[in-house]
């Protein structure tokens, strides 16, 4: 008898693809069906016709055949993960009994063929991660039957035709990452039941249409990272099955309306990165199993409403960079799942709640640039879990609790600029995990521990605008990890330790404005990484290294208001990244500028466009 049709069809589609991986090596021309082949399914009637065919993850490439056109009976068809490219054949779309069709996380190209609004039966499309350009076809509001659109992570372009609101029976429909243009069609509100509406990270402008408050069925809208405009719909407050509602990186405007507080059944709201106006209202506290609040990076003004620590299942709130104003809600200490909480760049004032991280596991805390008074709480760490904690920029006093010098897993620990004292904490040379340490602008005393070199992870120590006194450690020279080491405006003596050299991962180190004495040492040389050098306004003397000409990344150079000799060294001509900053001043030189630094440096310096750096 030979191979029926549907075998002959499905030889065509393989005689187009790639197998590297012999996965339908039994595709034998000799048998009468199909029916046994790998990823063939057949119906299991007399006259068996091909059902199925899922090839999916095969790695398979090549293309796809238009013989596929001839697969009539075909109701599943998945080659989802592999490497097949070029069009979609249009002929696909005679495959009149195609329920679900997943052509996902391969290389296709060109526009969806306008033969696929032919399916009728089409329950599931998936066309996602591929190359596909051009926009919807209009035509896709004939596929009355779809329930499933998936195709983020394509070049699709154009607006979204109006025709989706024939889609009744569309539940998911996920089109973000794409490059589609225009507004949401208002005619979307006709997806009744529409439960996932993803149509994030691509260039969607204009309002959010009222009409979305029609879809009562979703449960998740992500809107997010797109160029919406114009106030969030109070109708949106009708979805009352919304769990997740991403709207944030737009230029949304106006109050958050008070009807958001009737999404009963939200447990992620998201509305940061816009430019909201008006008062946090007061209704989002009765969402009663609400988890997830971001509204940072706003305009909002007004007091944190007390009824937001009533919300017993908030584990992450951020309001940071807004103009909120009064004190931060007391009753935030009780809150037993709260693991985040950043409130940074606000007008905050008052104490912090001092039990707070009693009752909860505390992860990250950041209440920095605000003007916050009092001591910091003892209790921040009590659950071990605090890997975050940033009160920089506030008014604090008194010293580092213990609570917080003992946490081992701080991995960042930012109390600059305030009037924070005591000695230097030993006891945070323990934290294995510390890898940013910031204490500049306070008023601590006392010398620089050499227990300073356990902390074997540290990036960034930042010392500046204390009291410190003694002798630099020469210990820090075992911070292998040191990527930025600033000291400066402090009452260090004694000679810079070579050891410090050691710090090969250095990119920029301040010294400036302390009392060091003595040479530089000729170690500098070995920084292949650096990039900043200040050394200005100590008592250095002698020659100045002619090693500082290694320093090849070298942008910044200050070393002015020393009592250095000698002639400039002609090394530092060789320096050609140095372009933003070099100062020799106020010191005991002598003899010409060498050409070659006049040359290569001088010329590039007046010329580049002076900077500053904040570090």
């Amino acid at each position: 008898m030979g191979l029926n049709a549907e075998g002959q069809f499905l030889l065509d589609i393989r005689s187009g693809i790639g197998d590297t991986n012999n996965h339908l090596g039994n595709w034998n021309p000799n048998d009468s069906t199909p029916c046994g082949w790998k990823g063939v399914n057949c119906t299991s009637d007399y006259n068996q016709v091909v059902r199925c065919l899922n090839l999916s993850s095969m790695n398979l490439s090549g293309s796809l055949s238009p013989s596929i056109g001839g697969l009539v009976h075909l109701t599943f068809l998945n080659l989802s993960f592999n490497v097949l490219s070029r069009n979609i054949p249009g002929e696909i779309g005679n495959c009149s009994s195609l329920e679900a069709l997943h052509l996902n996380n391969n290389l296709f190209v060109g526009q969806l063929p306008v033969e696929l609004a032919k399916l009728s039966c089409l329950t599931a499309l998936n066309i996602a991660n591929n190359r596909i350009s051009g926009p919807f076809p209009d035509q896709i509001g004939n596929l009355l039957s779809l329930s499933l659109l998936i195709a983020y992570s394509n070049n699709i372009t154009g607006p979204l035709p109006a025709s989706f609101g024939n889609l009744k029976n569309l539940r998911i429909f996920r089109a973000g990452q794409n490059l589609i243009s225009g507004s949401l069609p208002s005619e979307i509100g006709g997806c009744e039941s529409l439960e996932y509406l993803g149509l994030a990270q691509k260039p969607l402008s204009g309002f959010i249409p009222v009409e979305l408050g029609n879809c009562t069925n979703l449960r998740t809208l992500a809107l997010y990272d797109n160029k919406l405009v114009g106030p969030i719909p109070q109708e949106l407050g009708d979805l009352l099955y919304l769990r997740k509602l991403y709207l944030y990186r737009n230029s949304l405007n106006g109050a958050i309306p008070k009807e958001i507080g009737n999404l009963s059944s939200a447990v992620e709201i998201d509305f940061s990165e816009n430019e909201l106006t008006g008062e946090i209202p007061v209704e989002l506290t009765k969402i009663s199993g609400l988890q997830l609040l971001y509204i940072f990076e706003n305009k909002l003004h007004g007091v944190i409403p007390d009824g937001l620590t009533t919300l017993e299942n908030l584990t992450k709130l951020d309001l940071s960079i807004n103009y909120l104003s009064g004190a931060i809600p007391i009753g935030f200490q009780h809150m037993k799942q709260l693991i985040m909480l950043q409130l940074f760049s606000n007008s905050l004032s008052g104490a912090i709640p001092q039990a707070l991280g009693v009752y909860s596991k505390l992860w990250v805390v950041d209440l920095s640039n605000n003007y916050l008074t009092g001591e910091i709480p003892r209790h921040l760490c009590r659950n071990e879990n605090l890997i975050l904690l940033n009160l920089g920029s506030n008014n604090l006093k008194g010293c580092i609790p213990t609570g917080v010098t003992n946490c081992k897993p701080l991995v960042k620990l930012h109390l600059a600029a305030n009037a924070l004292v005591g000695n230097f904490p030993s006891d945070l040379c323990k934290m294995v995990n510390l890898s940013s340490l910031e204490l500049y602008q306070n008023m601590f005393t006392g010398p620089i521990p050499p227990e300073i070199g356990q902390c074997h992870v540290l990036q960034r120590l930042h010392l500046s605008g204390n009291y410190f006194t003694g002798e630099l450690p020469k210990q820090i020279g075992k911070l292998s990890q040191l990527v930025s080491f600033n000291v400066s405006s402090n009452l260090l003596t004694g000679v810079i330790p070579a050891e410090i050299f050691s710090c090969k991962m250095l990119q920029r180190l301040d010294l400036t404005r302390n009392s060091f004495v003595g040479t530089v040492p000729s170690e500098i040389g070995a920084l292949s990484q650096l990039e900043i050098l200040e050394l200005s306004e100590n008592q250095l003397s002698g020659d100045i290294p002619v090693e500082v000409g290694n320093l090849s990344r070298l942008t910044y150079l200050q070393m002015g208001g020393n009592l250095f000799s000698g002639e400039i060294p002609v090394t530092l001509g060789g320096i050609l990244s140095l372009q933003i900053a070099l100062n020799l001043s106020c010191n005991n030189l002598s003899g010409p500028i060498p050409t070659e630094l006049r040359e290569s440096c001088i010329a590039g310096i007046s010329s580049a466009q002076q900077q500053s750096f904040e570090w």
